[in-house]
This record gives C-alpha cells, structure tokens and sequence, in this order.
C-alpha cells in the first residue's frame, strides 16, 4: 500500500516522459483529471490548465494547488452529458487511467494542429491481476493505434507492468500541421 496521500500521488512517468513535445506555454486538457495530478505537473511547467471531472471534491483539491488564473476547472459528466469543450482545441490532451470509447474522436478533434495526445490506461489482460476487469474499461490489442491513426505516433508501448501489477496501452501522438511549401522541415519530436 503506498503511503502517498490520495490525489497526492506523482504524474505518470509517460505523461511526465513526453509532456516535453506541448508546446511552450501551451493549453493542456486534463481530461477525468481526478485530483490533478497530470494538472500540477504541467502547470509547473508554466502550462495553463484546463480540467474537467465530474467530482466537485476533486476540484476543490486542486484549486488549492493551482491558481485560478492558470486554470480553468468544469465539473461535468462527461459520459453522460455534452461535452464541455465544444468546438475547442488545447495544445495537448491528458488522459490517465480512463476510458470512454464514445468519447475518443471527440478528444482527438480537440487537438490543435501541433497539439499532443498523451494516453494511458488499461488494457486487456488488467481483468487477471484486479481492477478494472469489465472489457468496457480495458483496451483492446492495439486499440490506441488504430484510433490515431490520423496522428504522427511519436511513441506507443502495451505490455504488463510489474509495480503495481497491471496491464497498460500508453501512446503519445501529435496533430501534424499540414505542411506548406516554404515551410522549414517538420519538426523532430526529441526522444527522451
């Protein structure tokens, strides 16, 4: 059991490996942001935050951690009702930990040409060492590839992961701007 305080813990080590491809001072999405975690990190980053959740509790922690001028905070339920962002696009977009397959050409069209998706959660194979175990909140083999395939994938990984015990698809990919000609050459996404 850790002895880090709920909604206290570190951003995940794939949000935290790739954050460096958001644009500088770039608008993050933090999508079922539960107590911000994903939120801070950037925010330390000089980022402005946007989150949404469907807990008022966790918006209310994470208003003590982020000024209200560096973050926009929806309580919603995203699932459920419409989506809060409509005909909005961020610079990157956060997703730890959740799934909603209704809600992912949704989230992929809030990208902003040049923005980054950065995705990680369960996958099949979670339902052998614990939760979540219901097919509706884990992946599919390759799911994450195949729903960004419009997308430069710069990295993707599936695969068990030994602490704690649990089955992830984590991906991180970028809305290429079209190209123009005069343009300088794309753009390298450094590899950490």
């Amino acid at each position: 059991m850790s002895s880090t305080p709920h909604g206290m813990e570190p951003p995940s080590a794939w949000v935290q490996r790739w954050s460096h491809l958001v644009r500088e001072r770039g608008v993050v999405l933090d999508v079922a942001c539960g107590h911000g975690r994903h939120a801070r990190w950037f925010h330390q980053r000089n980022h402005p935050v946007v989150l949404v959740d469907r807990s008022q509790e966790a918006m209310d922690a994470i208003a003590g951690a982020i000024p209200a001028s560096a973050r926009e905070a929806v309580v919603a339920d995203i699932e459920a009702g419409p989506w809060p962002f409509a005909g909005r696009q961020f610079d990157a977009v956060v997703v730890t930990n959740y799934l909603w397959r209704p809600l992912l050409p949704t989230l992929l069209a809030a990208l902003a040409p040049g923005g980054v998706l950065i995705y990680e959660t369960f996958t099949q194979g979670n339902e052998t060492v614990g939760k979540p175990s219901r097919p509706d909140f884990l992946l599919r083999t390759g799911e994450l590839l195949e729903t960004c395939r419009a997308l430069r994938v710069v990295a993707f990984e599936e695969g068990f992961h030994e602490s704690p015990p649990r089955f992830v698809q984590r991906i991180a990919a970028v809305r290429e701007v079209p190209a123009t000609a005069g343009l300088p050459a794309p753009p390298r996404y450094g590899l950490p």
